[in-house]
């Protein structure tokens, strides 16, 4: 899935209490905007490009979005007046360029898999498909009913259930199907599409156990400040099922500022690194380095003078008893390649590569405020090392430990 709708222009009447100037989905939740998890969820997913529709104080959303994801593919579409759920999707639709569009909702949180999303919404030709939610003792959300081969054959209004199966409010959604009937303009997704039509068209579900938060009324958006606080970890803890993803140039070599290095005459390991490879190596599960080189994009040097400078940095590396595990890099030139920090690309590599990462337990270390915040949309620890920005402020929101170089961080663990 490479294509995704927000929807985030609800008025939030029952949150006004707890946020009376924001949009819904701009309630600050541990620290930053609701949204903000919701977005890097879906690029972990491997999304790289968002619609967000927008009405009630959209301005603050696209302030927000100009200020803190100035490299992420997106474009907003606006309610002049609302449109129902139904009518901003439809809006939104104009802007997509895909056929099947994941559609999501900025006020909820729902933790999918999409590629086995995916993978139902193929293998049954599925005009729209739901994720669904299992859940125990609760009213405040209706049933969705299923065939045992996922084909919604009912939608039950709210009222107490024991257990069920509830929309988690994230569909992959195929556009042109949705396109073809004639709405009124403003209309219900859920009431005059889903559960009008379910009958005649295939409208198929996945069952998904992930984590769910919805901060439509206060008492779960309390509970999501505490179920979305990160804390951090004491570097103690560290042992062979962590990951630590490296920056390269100023953190492993010395950075030539305004410079590329072009070859492996100019390639200087940074004081210390050599020494203390082993150490990371023996308290780390994987060593990654993930590196932006746009000197290749900009051919002042070649791929293959890149590649090579890769082979004997790790021949070196070797020598001393570490490892790198693997190298990922980006050589393009525009910022808004899903591949180039601070854009989670290369993690969203990494992970496939290796499917055993587990990003709850990866550090990445970076001498640039872009690695910083390449970590925090993977859903990584950070680690500042001030060789090449000494004056960095922290704390930081972006920040989770500082040191002025790798060899201080691996003395420290």
């Amino acid at each position: 899935m490479k294509e995704a709708i927000i929807l985030a222009g609800g008025l939030g009447t029952r949150l006004r209490d707890a946020v009376p100037d924001l949009p819904k989905c701009m309630a600050p939740v541990a620290g930053k905007p609701f949204i903000s998890y919701v977005i890097d969820y879906l690029r972990m997913q491997g999304v790289e490009r968002f619609v967000f529709s927008l009405g009630y104080k959209w301005g603050v959303i696209e302030n927000y979005l100009l200020s803190n994801y100035s490299t992420l593919q997106y474009t907003i579409v606006i309610e002049e007046e609302p449109l129902g759920t139904g009518g901003a999707i439809r809006l939104a639709l104009q802007k997509t360029k895909e056929t099947d569009i994941v559609i999501a909702n900025g006020d909820t949180l729902f933790k999918v898999d999409l590629e086995s999303l995916l993978k139902v919404h193929h293998e049954h030709q599925s005009t729209c498909t739901l994720s669904l939610k299992p859940m125990l003792n609760f009213d405040r959300y209706g049933v969705v009913m299923t065939e045992s081969d996922g084909r919604i054959i009912s939608f039950r209004e709210k009222q107490f259930y024991t257990e069920g199966l509830i929309n988690g409010g994230l569909y992959i959604l195929d556009k042109d199907k949705f396109l073809e009937y004639n709405f009124d303009p403003v209309f219900s997704f859920e009431k005059d599409f889903l559960e009008k039509y379910f009958k005649q068209e295939p409208f198929y579900a996945s069952v998904q156990d992930g984590y769910f938060i919805d901060i439509g009324i206060p008492e779960d958006f309390q509970r999501a400040q505490t179920d979305l606080h990160k804390t951090i970890p004491d570097l103690s803890v560290i042992d062979k099922d962590w990951t630590l993803f490296l920056d390269r140039d100023g953190v492993i070599n010395e950075e030539i500022l305004g410079e590329y290095v072009k070859h492996w005459g100019e390639f200087i390991f940074s004081k210390g690194v050599l020494d203390i490879f082993k150490k990371l190596s023996d308290r780390f599960g994987r060593i990654i380095v993930i590196s932006n080189q746009r000197g290749v994009g900009k051919e002042i040097m070649t791929e293959a003078d890149l590649q090579s400078i890769h082979l004997e940095m790790q021949r070196e590396v070797e020598i001393v008893g570490g490892k790198i595990d693997r190298i990922y890099y980006c050589i393009e030139k525009d910022d808004k390649c899903f591949n180039r920090k601070p854009n989670p690309g290369m993690a969203l590599q990494a992970i496939k590569e290796f499917p055993d990462i587990d990003i709850k337990k990866t550090i990445m270390v970076g001498n640039k405020p872009t690695d910083m915040r390449f970590g925090r949309a993977a859903g990584a620890y950070t680690v500042f090392v001030t060789t090449t920005n000494p004056d960095q402020p922290f704390p930081h929101r972006d920040i989770d430990y500082i040191f002025p170089s790798l060899f201080a961080f691996a003395e420290a663990l």
